[in-house]
């Protein structure tokens, strides 16, 4: 960001030593058309200063305010702005932090009286986005989503320059804030226009391994969530228990996540295969966590990668069970998740974490599971993933579901055409072997995909 005059007034860098130290800000806007209620105001600042402290910040002050309606010059009140600026100089704070995304007058008019880098929710979390992208398609959507977000409020920095005088007419010169802007302005839409054009070489190249998988006619499983619910701990722990790919004791599984005990510890979205047993196995993936208030540029960044969720099989919403929000937390992970356009997708409800909530919760445990994959609904699994107990009762759960869209058929493969025969071997359950005159007749439990294939070729 920083190839762009006034970018460093959103996204300045702490030289101190340790963490940088912050101030958080909320207003709880009363009437609001879907106000809060105190106890959700105080999460969602919670949540905040969990989101400075992974962008590696030191909340040392928060400042709230109840208004009937948001500021629109300052976002809070003008005594309360003064009262931030005290409390900044009191407690050394190097940058004020906001709950809300905030407007590009509000950032200048913030940032003039304040006299500190301004940052609100949508940049901070842009910020850990940027941080933790690892992949080359993960650096281009958080580049993309930076970009969007911050093309208005540059706009918003340049308003206060004042124009140069000069002749007026074709003669007149512009002001040096304003070519400026222009500069600014261009090159972001160059840029903008360049990461989009490779994102979408990105995305077919995905499509094209999609096709792949989606040939192979094993189910795609897709976990998803809130951020920090156990995500990856979970596919961790059936890669640990069911890998195909053995693993010499004290060597690293190179299958594995990334997992941390913080927001957005991971953000590519990783596939793995979990083999239980043959004719048993499925793709899983891992996604991006969500959050509460998640930019919608990120959202629309990330697109081409929250589409495996939408063609996968079965969706497993991971929750933290502990958490006395999660149920907040369903509630936006539902919300996004028809946002992408996977509402579709059938999804059972995973509680992790069930060791630690109180009152305690028995564990495993799961619902009644529908046999019919387009009418599951409230299948809910109370689990600890650190347990291998748990796991096994999640992943009897799911073959439970997608056993829903698996068939029973008979096949007559001529000896010639053995190949089928080991096709079939890997990708269902043989239930019965019988060799005749005219070949190799077979009776396996299979996906509708894979009879389909087999179907098809003997044709």
């Amino acid at each position: 960001m920083a190839a762009f005059f006034g970018a460093n007034e959103i996204w300045s860098t702490y030289e101190g030593d340790g963490r940088e130290p912050v101030i958080l800000v909320g207003v709880r806007e009363l009437d609001a058309k879907e106000p809060v209620s105190e106890e959700e105001f105080e999460h969602s600042l919670s949540e905040l200063a969990e989101l400075a402290k992974a962008c590696e910040m030191n909340p040392v002050d928060t400042v709230t305010q109840s208004l009937a309606h948001i500021n629109t010059g300052l976002y809070v009140g003008a005594g309360k702005a003064d009262e931030i600026r005290i409390g900044a100089e009191m407690f050394g704070a190097k940058r004020v932090i906001f709950n809300d995304t905030l407007s590009p007058s509000q950032i200048r008019n913030l940032q003039k009286l304040l006299k500190l880098p301004v940052m609100d929710r949508t940049a901070l979390i842009l910020e850990i986005f940027e941080r933790r992208a690892r992949t080359r398609e993960a650096r281009l959507q958080v580049e993309l989503a930076k970009l969007r977000y911050l093309k208005p409020r540059l706009i918003g920095m340049w308003e206060t320059q004042n124009r140069q005088g000069g002749a007026s007419g074709a003669m007149s010169a512009k002001g040096e804030g304003e070519t400026q802007l222009e500069i600014d302005r261009r090159t972001i839409d160059h840029r903008i226009s360049e990461l989009a054009k490779e994102l979408k070489g990105v995305s077919r190249e995905r499509a094209t391994q999609r096709k792949k998988r989606q040939n192979s006619g094993l189910p795609l499983v897709s976990l998803v969530g809130y951020t920090n619910a156990g995500k990856s701990t979970i596919m961790n722990a059936m890669l640990a228990q069911y890998s195909s790919e053995p693993v010499e004791e004290g060597e690293p599984n190179k299958r594995q996540v990334f997992e941390a005990d913080m927001l957005f510890a991971t953000l590519d979205t990783t596939v793995r295969r979990i083999s239980v047993a043959r004719g048993q196995e499925f793709l899983l993936s891992d996604t991006v966590g969500f959050i509460h208030k998640l930019p919608t540029s990120l959202v629309e960044a990330f697109k081409s990668t929250l589409e495996e969720t939408t063609e996968a099989d079965l969706l497993v919403q991971v929750v933290d069970g502990s958490d006395p929000h999660c149920r907040k937390h369903i509630e936006v992970t539902k919300r996004i998740i028809d946002e992408i356009g996977a509402g579709h997708v059938p999804m059972i409800t995973v509680y992790n974490k069930a060791d630690l909530c109180d009152p305690p919760v028995s564990y495993p445990i799961s619902g009644a599971v529908e046999q019919t994959i387009d009418g599951i609904s409230n299948v809910n699994l109370y689990l600890c993933a650190k347990e291998s107990s748990s796991i096994d009762c999640l992943c009897r759960t799911i073959f439970d579901i997608l056993h829903a869209k698996r068939t029973v058929r008979t096949f007559l493969i001529p000896y010639d055409r053995g190949s089928l025969v080991s096709f079939l071997m890997e990708r269902s359950v043989v239930l019965q072997t019988e060799y005749t005159a005219e070949g190799t007749k077979i009776t396996v439990e299979c996906d509708t995909a894979t009879a389909e294939q087999v179907e098809k070729a003997l044709r």
